[in-house]
């Protein structure tokens, strides 16, 4: 017995462990269920949920908007976002940060920062000596660097959401450009770990439009393939996608509707904003134009009027789209001077004829990419806000060749929707249909290595090589491992982009660095010493592409084989049991069956056949697609070879993917033997031969980031904390608002209720000046210099409602008097007229006891004698006393009454009528004299035989009250007074009858 129960404990273990983690998992699923996803777009942003019977909705913001302008007021004490920040604008331009995404991941040295102090010369920015970025100096003790600021817009954007849906909400889908680079999407990723937000995915913004498209019209996706060209010109940048719709067959949902980005392009400065700093400079021309005789300063001097004019623009801009002509004023511009201009839509296209060139770029740049043609895109469709002016509409058409442009989709909220629905297909507590994406990477990436080669006897030199990680235009999320074959000791090898030659030479320059990552191995030499006797299969490095897009180095190992005998020995019952347990687990694979059943792994290795004659050059194999090109200026790979002659190293790629089969199937393999090999006698199959053991030995990685160091730890921690701060201080500064409206809203309407007749009925003459003192004081002393706490001012509210409470007691009493009264006096006249008529009922067939209408009758007359002497006593009282006669108590006596009244009423409906005596000729006997004409054509004359258990009517008598309708209904059954015989009744049960009562 005792081995049997240890035996068990295990798999109890096991058990209850699986129980616990499916508990945790349900808890943690049940506090936060609502995911957001959040459209950051240069001027405004889009926010929207997914919660248990939302699906799918924008947020409202607090001015009931559906997008919220991306804007940042910051001062001393206080912070201002969305159409507020708008307002503070024209007041305080410069801690009015906008558009600061334009200068997030960039160095100082980066053009685009340039571009930006050229746009907003308003702003103050300073340079960080340690990471070479900007910080925005607001004032001597307040700077903040692009990605807090970021940080404080995607609180505030998590706070709208959390309204909206009432719920925390911790889970998010942020949308990108998508030709942000790794140290720009970094930088998102860094200012939402300052917000606190769980990001699930960085999605690219015309991946989460076109799979919005796609959702809504998932019926029109068939087998056949649909080129879709989306072509989105916001504020800030535009991008043209061009996007294939598909049906394809996957293995885990059979058929499932799929979108594959094929081609992108982009210029990262056309957009609406360009358009608006047109007019602007346009409007400050004429302004200085108006007053040029008067020798007042250039306007484009005053940050203010500036402000003022670029919001005129930003107005004129939308007007002119659907008009002519218009005029554009402003009050008071400069030194209390009016503004007023007309300006014609001739006129803006002239202002912008060399953005209006830049429109079919994009498209030639998505085609190239593409590798397709314009007569293979069924349809191009607009999306983005700039996309709105009548010019870029008319160049595109031109430039696609189409008949028309579809405008078949929300411009500004389709990428916020295909967003949240992102999100809630990656949260764990949605069932989305599935809905296959394939986006493709913008900048190519490679691995860059030097080694030093023997090319003839004693004669060595460096030779550089670059293996192509994830090229152009391929598709991602993605892992693949490279192999390095011919190390042995430690070394270094560089991550950097690939052939950039799409890009211009501007475009090359905002891109910043083309260098990513330099990583140093340490411990290779190591591995070799701890496994001497083991052949080395390579160095490899296993890298990742995740969804977000941003590129990470998982791991790197050393890799050694060896040939061991099976031990003939059975596993032994320990063994057996954490198999068993693995398996519960989903475990019971090795590492490497692990990594190739969940993740398509492309690897890479070198070729071991270095400088021989059939190899020239460095050999690239990859496992699952095709050859990747080869970039370091060697020979062209060599057509793959028939037969047996294929080269070394693609030998040793399938013999190390046999390699792995081994590990995973040693005894399968032992079986089966080599392919084309017939199967081994039957004498020979008892003897097994050798497998082949692996060995991992992981190395010791260090990063050297190129392109742009990401916040140190600590100073991340206090970008955090400070970025808390802030937050709690707001929610202070909101608390205290609310306190003090709600102190300010009631002195102001007690101040005006004191000389109402109401309140000055009830209430002296001292009474009222000393509720007005009171009153005054704490208005002066709200309005005050010093602020108050919350705490304060909710203490001082107290004190003042306590003030007044007699007060308006008294008044609330008067109120509800004379309904209450009224109440209880028909109730009164109800109880004596049922009372009256239940003792009229003939003693044959009565229902009620002596006991029950004697009890009934000494509440009605304690309930009119109790209303008699609180009306006197209340009549001697002055209307300044605390009243006696209280609405709580007359609903306590009609409570009382109506419950004595109900519970006898109720015990006549679950009465049966009782049988009537017969006489000596078998009749039944006549009714008494005193029975009412209508109480006998009431009674049921039960057929003869037919005892008193037979099944009851189903309307029961109904006994006369004298009501009328109207009357009061009833409250409830039983009351304290109830005899021991009438409690009985309450439950409807039949009980047997009495002497007495017969």
């Amino acid at each position: 017995m005792t081995v049997k129960v240890r035996r068990q404990r295990p798999r109890r273990r096991v058990f209850w462990a699986l129980v616990a983690v499916l508990l945790a998992d349900l808890l943690a699923l049940s506090d936060t269920l609502a995911v957001m996803s959040v459209d950051l777009g240069s001027e405004s942003m889009k926010v929207a949920i997914v919660k248990p019977g939302v699906p799918m909705e924008i947020v409202l913001n607090k001015e009931s908007r559906r997008k919220t302008p991306v804007i940042v007021t910051l001062k001393e004490n206080e912070r201002f976002f969305g159409d507020s920040a708008a307002s503070m604008a024209i007041k305080n331009p410069k801690a009015t940060l906008r558009y600061f995404q334009h200068l997030l991941g960039k160095q100082a040295d980066n053009p685009h920062v340039a571009l930006y102090q050229a746009r907003f010369p308003e702003h103050e920015l300073t340079f960080d000596p340690q990471r070479q970025t900007v910080h925005f100096q607001i004032s001597p003790q307040l700077q903040f660097s692009p990605e807090e600021v970021l940080g404080m817009v995607l609180n505030y954007s998590r706070s709208l959401a959390e309204d909206f849906a009432e719920q925390p909400i911790k889970d998010a889908v942020i949308t990108v450009p998508v030709f942000f680079n790794q140290a720009e999407r970094r930088a998102v990723l860094q200012a939402a770990r300052m917000a606190g937000l769980k990001v699930l995915q960085l999605i690219n913004d015309n991946t989460a439009t076109a799979l919005s498209y796609g959702v809504f019209r998932r019926k029109d996706i068939n087998t056949t393939a649909q080129n879709i060209m989306f072509y989105d010109m916001g504020s800030g940048s535009t991008v043209c996608t061009i996007v294939t719709y598909q049906m394809v067959k996957t293995k885990e949902a059979g058929m499932q509707p799929q979108l594959q980005i094929r081609g992108v392009g982009f210029d990262r400065t056309l957009g609406g904003l360009e358009m608006e700093l047109r007019l602007r400079e346009h409007l400050a021309g004429l302004f200085n134009e108006q007053r040029k005789g008067q020798r007042a300063k250039d306007v484009r001097e005053n940050p203010r009027a500036m402000a003022k004019l670029l919001r005129e623009a930003n107005r004129l801009k939308t007007v002119l789209s659907a008009n002519a002509d218009h005029m554009a004023q402003i009050e008071g511009l400069m030194d209390d001077v009016d503004f007023k201009a007309k300006v014609t839509r001739v006129e803006f296209e002239e202002l912008c004829a060399d953005l209006f060139e830049r429109v079919p770029g994009p498209v030639q740049q998505a085609l190239q990419s593409a590798e397709m043609s314009l007569d293979e895109i069924e349809q191009v469709i607009l999306v983005g806000g700039a996309t709105r002016v009548p010019k870029v509409q008319e160049v595109l058409l031109k430039a696609v060749g189409k008949e028309e442009l579809g405008k078949n989709i929300n411009a500004d909220e389709a990428a916020a929707m295909g967003a949240v629905y992102q999100a809630a297909a990656l949260s764990k507590a949605f069932k989305v249909k599935p809905f296959v994406v394939r986006d493709a990477v913008v900048y190519p990436i490679l691995v860059e290595f030097t080694r030093e080669v023997e090319e003839e006897p004693g004669v060595h030199s460096l030779k550089h090589n670059k293996r192509v990680l994830f090229s152009r235009m391929g598709p991602y999320p993605q892992r693949k491992v490279i192999t390095f074959n011919r190390y042995s000791h430690d070394f270094n090898f560089h991550i950097n982009y690939g052939d950039l030659g799409f890009l211009g030479p501007e475009d090359l320059r905002v891109f910043g660095s083309q260098n990513l990552t330099t990583v140093k191995l340490k411990g290779v030499g190591d591995s070799f010493k701890k496994y001497p006797d083991y052949e080395s299969k390579g160095i490899k490095a296993h890298f990742n592409l995740d969804e977000s897009g941003v590129l990470s180095l998982d791991r790197v190992e050393s890799v050694f084989e060896t040939l061991v005998e099976d031990s003939p020995e059975e596993e032994s019952t320990l063994t057996k049991l954490g198999n068993t347990i693995s398996s519960l687990f989903g475990g019971g694979t090795t590492p490497d069956a692990k990594e190739n059943g969940t993740d398509t792994v492309q690897e890479e290795e070198e070729s071991p056949a270095e400088g021989s004659k059939d190899e020239p050059g460095e050999q690239v194999e990859l496992k699952e697609e095709a050859e990747a090109p080869v970039e370091d200026g060697s020979q062209p790979l060599p057509p793959e070879p028939k037969g047996d002659a294929a080269p070394e190293g693609e030998k040793a790629t399938e013999k190390e993917n046999g390699d792995k089969s081994e590990a995973q199937k040693p005894s399968e393999k032992a079986e089966a033997g080599p392919e084309g090999i017939a199967p081994a006698p039957e004498g020979e199959k008892k003897q097994k031969p050798a497998r082949k053991q692996r060995m991992v030995e992981e190395i010791g990685v260090e990063l050297v980031v190129l392109d742009l160091p990401d916040l140190p730890e600590d100073k991340l921690a206090q970008s955090v904390q400070k970025l808390q701060d802030l937050t709690l201080r707001d929610l202070e500064k909101q608390e205290r608002e609310k306190a003090a409206n709600s102190l300010e809203a009631f002195i102001f309407e007690t101040q005006d209720k004191l000389y109402q007749p109401e309140y000055q009925e009830v209430s002296t003459e001292e009474q009222r000046e000393e509720i007005s003192g009171k009153l005054s004081a704490a208005s002066t002393w709200w309005n005050g210099s010093s602020p108050s706490s919350p705490r304060m001012l909710k203490e001082k509210l107290a004190e003042l409602r306590k003030l007044c409470q007699g007060l308006f007691f008294r008044v609330e009493e008067r109120k509800k008097w004379p309904e209450r009264l009224s109440a209880l006096d028909n109730l009164l006249n109800h109880s004596s007229m049922f009372l009256k008529g239940a003792r009229l009922i003939p003693e044959m067939d009565q229902i009620f006891t002596e006991v029950e209408m004697t009890t009934l009758e000494k509440v009605i007359n304690e309930t009119w004698a109790w209303k008699n002497a609180t009306l006197a006593e209340q009549a001697k009282l002055p209307a300044t006393e605390k009243p006696v006669l209280l609405s709580k108590d007359i609903e306590a006596k009609m409570m009382a009454l109506d419950r004595e009244v109900q519970y006898l009423l109720n015990k006549a409906k679950f009465t049966k009528p009782r049988p009537r005596p017969k006489d000596k000729n078998g009749t039944r006997a006549e009714p008494p004299l005193n029975a009412s004409a209508s109480d006998q054509g009431e009674k049921v004359i039960l057929p003869a035989g037919q005892t008193e258990d037979a099944e009851p009517i189903s309307e029961p008598e109904k006994v006369e009250t004298g009501s009328e309708p109207g009357d009061t209904e009833p409250l409830e059954l039983g009351g304290p007074g109830a005899e021991p015989e009438q409690k009985e009744q309450l439950t409807g049960q039949k009980r047997p009858l009495k002497n007495d009562e017969l």
